[in-house]
């Protein structure tokens, strides 16, 4: 009998999320574990899948990784602060467990994938995804493929003007002043000193600013259809309608601006496991 199984797997700083599901979509098992070691990683991928009979694997992965299924370092891990994952491939490491093809992606770009296909931005022909939590970082999907050059887009070390009044030092380490450093999670936190967005309007306003700013960033460059916004910063109430309303005020009355349309351009993201989902549709579609 020849394989039927598939395998999704998304790697995070913290933890692995896998599943696997039967080649008409039902959920055989599903887990998680401690993303520690990578060679723990892979034991433990390995005895979950035993005897599974897997036809094809996808990995959305945290970055930066090669992504480019042209290299010969296709899944590679580059330089990342996580102990012992530089350097380490994760999708090949399995590929000599599974003898089955297999598909790397980032973890944005899968959810990017999954919320165009399967939720907040179906219909849309260009969706983008990005996530504001530790991190910020986006994907952009296209007519069944996603973007992706000598690398992936790094979307979340833009740089951003700051806002009057704004004297929070940014928190890149790289840049300062870049997206991640003045609106992801910690910086965000940085800000409240104990208190929740929600509850500090001038906190939420600066952010919505500097979110406002990469919208408009990415109209000019990627011109989707749609943005789909995930991560734990976007789930406070109220922010997603003050990033759209900041977005337009910096796009302005310029030409792109026809790409946002008269009602609601940014969408909130509709799928709790999106960058999973995304991986079970890629290795899919290597079999389709």
């Amino acid at each position: 009998m020849s394989p039927s199984a598939f395998l999704a797997v998304e790697t995070g700083g913290t933890k692995i999320v896998w599943r696997i599901e039967n080649s008409d979509g039902a959920v055989l098992d599903e887990g998680r574990f401690p993303s520690g070691k990578p060679e723990d990683v892979v034991q433990g991928l390995t005895a979950v899948v035993a005897g599974r009979g897997i036809a094809a694997f996808a990995i959305a992965g945290f970055g930066p990784l090669v992504v480019d299924p042209g290299s010969p370092d296709y899944g590679l891990m580059l330089a990342t602060p996580k102990p012992g994952w530089t350097g380490f491939n994760l999708a090949k490491a399995l590929a000599q467990h599974l003898d089955a093809p297999f598909a790397v992606d980032t973890d944005v770009n899968a959810a990017a994938v999954a919320e165009a296909r399967l939720g907040a931005g179906r219909g849309a022909r260009a969706v983008a995804y990005v996530t504001v939590g530790t991190g910020i970082g986006g994907g952009l999907y296209v007519e069944g493929r996603t973007l992706k050059g000598a690398l992936h887009p790094e979307i979340g070390h833009l740089f951003v003007r700051r806002a009057a009044g704004d004297a929070q030092p940014g928190l890149c380490p790289f840049h300062g002043d870049c997206i991640e450093g003045m609106a992801a999670g910690p910086a965000v936190q940085a800000r409240l000193q104990g208190r929740r967005l929600e509850d500090a309007p001038e906190v939420m306003g600066h952010v919505a600013d500097y979110l406002g700013q990469l919208v408009a960033s990415l109209v000019f460059a990627w011109a989707p259809d749609r943005i789909v916004f995930g991560g734990g910063v976007m789930s406070t109430p109220g922010v997603l309608a003050q990033v759209e309303a900041a977005a337009r005020r910096s796009v302005a009355n310029y030409g792109s601006a026809v790409i946002m349309g008269d009602g609601p351009y940014l969408a909130a993201a509709s799928l709790e496991n999106a960058g999973l989902e995304g991986a079970m549709l890629m290795a899919r579609d290597l079999k389709a």
